[in-house]
This record gives structure tokens, sequence and C-alpha cells, in this order.
């Protein structure tokens, strides 16, 4: 995969370090609350503000929550883990250091495999996963002359994950996180809410002509979101051809994206490990697990989206593409499966039908509305109720649509709404044929016109008769009947 300009072609390197934050009650290492949207400084313990002579106590459940978070990725728990102190100063990091696990980590190995459009396979590997807390935050905005410090998020449990430079585009990169995201959510151990700063990555990216070592890497801290992740990869690499093809060289340097202008830019020089003066914590023992531990929490691993979307292809005969579609958010999965249960019937004819009225009708009303398949007003025994009716020839699907919204608006079932309308299908082949032969003889021109080989007419007539039918004439039966009587 390469890119190709007036001067040659290019490879692009993309490796990421994403920081997901722990579904848990409590922080690290301290008992205050880890609530997002809490007054500012409301969540602050002695030990998330660094008060003297104050000992982290490490928080059992935020270690379970990592330990399942490799096992869902295919990766070794390290048995014996241990963690250390990274030194630098920033005004919201109240000790002056953060303890994260740089020499020993709890997970190391793992993979996620990706689809791209063709079918094939990627397989991006991951070099490590470590637990370590977060800063505080700095504000700017709310004074001119100062800034202010909220400690809320100070000490809240942050997974790590830091994959091998394995991706070579952006697009690549953006699936590689958006599947992240959605393994983290079926997990339960990242909420993955981008806009709340609970998932962020920063994006390492570097080019080089293919043969050739890789080239200076420049890091994008904090990219928090997935459209984000990939314009910015995309300024990276212009800005760096741009660069050594004018015959200068790529700093190595850690940059800002800004999303109003959709650039990077500098904000300083890269740190090498050396930089930090990692030395190991000296208040918190090595972490040891028990293959027990592991082996239980194993147990808990729900299906994953590729496990889910090959059953899915293989017990309903879903296409590939509605079945990745389907599985790729486990709330979106439990309603279509909820759904199709109700249906009483798991056949491909109503398996795909409720795809199609998930994925296409119901989702349009998803997002006209701005909200997630959990806040739905119709739901999953509603769709059912409503394919149901169109499998039986109650209602037709142009129908259909019009009974979907006013379920949306009214919250009745499909049957009522139905039944108050007077909305059934007409599957009386008299009544239909004698809505067609109306057709026929207000339009003797156009009949004439098809017969002699203008047969797009036959849309026209299959158009006027519903007319008449008020939308309500099957349509199978519709097109039957009108091929019969203009060939007599």
């Amino acid at each position: 995969m390469y890119i190709e300009t007036e001067k040659g072609q290019w490879e692009v390197v993309i490796g990421l370090e994403i920081h997901a934050q722990v579904i848990s009650e409590s922080k690290l290492f301290s008992s205050a609350s880890t609530k997002f949207g809490a007054e500012p400084n409301a969540n602050v313990s002695f030990v998330d503000a660094a008060l003297p002579g104050v000992l982290p106590v490490l928080n059992s459940f935020c270690v379970d929550q990592a330990i399942r978070t490799g096992l869902g990725l295919n990766a070794q728990i390290n048995k014996v883990s241990s963690f250390d102190r990274k030194n630098y100063f920033y005004a919201d990091l109240p000790q002056g250091y953060q303890i994260s696990q740089f020499f020993h980590p709890i997970v190391s190995g793992g993979y996620i495999d990706l689809k791209n459009s063709e079918g094939e396979v990627r397989r991006i590997n991951i070099e490590r996963i470590h637990i370590e807390q977060d800063a505080g935050k700095s504000i700017h905005d709310q004074s001119p002359t100062k800034s202010f410090i909220d400690l809320n998020r100070s000490g809240v449990a942050l997974m790590e994950i830091v994959t091998k430079p394995d991706m070579r585009s952006a697009e690549e990169a953006a699936m590689f996180l958006q599947k992240l995201r959605s393994i983290l959510r079926y997990l339960k151990t990242c909420d993955g809410n981008m806009d709340e700063g609970s998932m962020r990555a920063d994006v390492n990216v570097s080019v080089h002509r293919p043969g050739t070592p890789y080239g200076t890497r420049a890091e994008v801290k904090n990219v928090n979101s997935i459209k984000f992740l990939a314009t910015a990869v995309n300024y990276e690499v212009e800005r760096q051809i741009d660069i050594l093809e004018n015959g200068g060289e790529v700093d190595q340097e850690t940059r800002l994206f800004d999303s109003a202008k959709g650039i990077t830019r500098t904000m300083r020089s890269k740190e090498d490990a050396q930089d930090y003066r990692y030395f190991p914590e000296p208040d918190l023992p090595p972490l040891v697990l028990t293959q027990e531990r592991i082996d239980n929490l194993k147990k808990t691993i729900p299906e994953l989206p590729d496990a889910k979307s090959a059953r899915l292809q293989k017990d309903y005969g879903l296409p590939q593409y509605d079945a990745d579609l389907i599985s790729s958010e486990m709330e979106i999965a439990n309603f279509y499966e909820d759904a199709l249960a109700a249906t009483g019937s798991n056949g491909p004819e109503t398996a795909k039908l409720i795809s199609n009225w998930l994925l296409g009708e119901l989702f349009a009303l998803l997002n006209k509305n701005s909200v997630g398949i959990t806040e739905s007003k119709v739901s999953a025994k509603m769709l059912a109720e409503l394919v149901k009716l169109i499998v039986t020839n109650v209602i037709s699907g142009k129908i259909a649509k019009e009974v979907l919204e006013e379920m949306w608006n009214s919250q009745k079932s499909a049957n009522d709404i139905v039944e108050e309308k007077g909305l059934k299908q007409i599957t009386s082949t008299d009544a239909i044929k004698a809505a067609l032969e109306e057709v026929l003889a207000e339009n003797p021109d156009k009949v004439e016109e098809y017969r002699g080989g203008k047969e797009k007419l036959f849309g026209f007539f299959i158009g006027q008769a519903m007319k008449k039918t008020q939308g309500k004439a099957n349509p199978k039966m519709l097109n039957d009947i009108l091929k019969e009587l203009l060939q007599g």
C-alpha cells in the first residue's frame, strides 16, 4: 500500500497508543468516584491530590478489567507485573510523576484482525497493555489571566494499549480504533466515549521509501475521535512527504491536532524513555496473578464481534456486510436477536428482513433523532411485529414505512396502527384486477405503446393502480395480474 507522488513512491507507517479509561466505580489507587461530569474537584481523595504521607492502594477490580481486556485481544497475561514511576511535570499532575507500568506490563502481545472492502484480512499486532493513572485537567478558558486545575480525573485508571507499527493508511488506523472500541465495549472494560475523553489516541506516523529503513516518526497527541484520527494521519503524511521531497528532515517531535483547521502543529520535542527517569514504584509491591484468577476471568468473556458475525452468517444466512454491521455494537446485536426471536422464526427470509428494517429504516429514524439503539422508541418486539405483518402479506413494504414512522411517534403497536388506519393489504385477485382494468381502460394509447415495445410503461401502470388502491395492493399480485392483462 504505497502513496504515489511525482517524485516516486512512499510507504506510510502508523502505530497507535490508545488510552482507554477503565470502567470502575473508583480510581486506580483510591476510593474516590470516577463519575463523569461532577463539579470540579468534587471527586478527589488525599491520594489523588498527592498530600504528604499518603500511600496508593491498588484497585483489584481495575486489574481484573485489564486482564479481561488482554484476554479479549488474544494477548498473554503476565502473572508477574510491576509498577514504575514516570517522572515529568505538569500543573495538573499533583505528584510530579505518574504511576505506570514500563518495565513489566500486565499484558503482552495480542492482535486485532481487520477486513478491508475486498474481504482481505490484515492482522494488526499489539505490543503491550499496561495500567496507569490519569492526570488531572488544566482549564485555560475561564479567565484571561489564570489557568484552573480540576483533579477529578487525577488517579482514574487507564489502560494504555500500544500497537506495533503495522498500519499503513489512515483508513486502516481508523478501522483499528473503531474495532478496538467495539471490543472494549463488548467486554465492558471501557465505555469508548471519546467525546468525554474516556478513550483517546496518540498517533505515531512516519513515511519512507519502500525497501528503506523506517523514517523519523512524529507523534500526534490526544486525538479524541475516529474521524479526527484519519484527518490527522492524512495531514501528517502529506506534511512529512512534502518536507522530505524538498530536501528537509522530519523532526522527532510531539504534535497537537487542531480539529478546527484539520492540521497538526508542534507541541514539543519528542521525549524518549530516559527523559522520564523511570524507576520502580517503591510504594507498590509486584502484582502477582494466579492462573485460577485468569481462568475465572476468561469464563466471563462474552461472544466478541468477529465470533458473533460468523455465527449470524452461519445460523441465519445473513450476508457478511449485514452481520458485521449488526455485530459492531453489542446493543445492536442484542436488539437484532431479540427482534428475530420475537418473530418466532429464524429462517433466512425473516432474518434478512429484520436486518433490512433494522439497518435501513430504523437506523434512519435513530440518526434523524440523534439517538442510539438503546434509546429507540421502537422496541425489538415492536419491530418484529411489523416484520410479521409484511411476511404474512397483511401490509406492503411501502405501507410498512409509514407504519414504522407512526410507531416511532405514537409508540403504538403496528397491529393497532394498521387496524385504526385501515392499512391492510389488498390480496383479493378480483379487486386488484378491477383496479388494473380501470387503469388500462383510462390509458388505451399507453397500452398500445407498451404492446408496441415501450416496456418502461409497465411501471406507469403499476403506479396508477397503486394510487387507485391507496398503496394497499399486494405488489407481487399486482405485477402478475398486470402481465396477464397486457398479454391478453
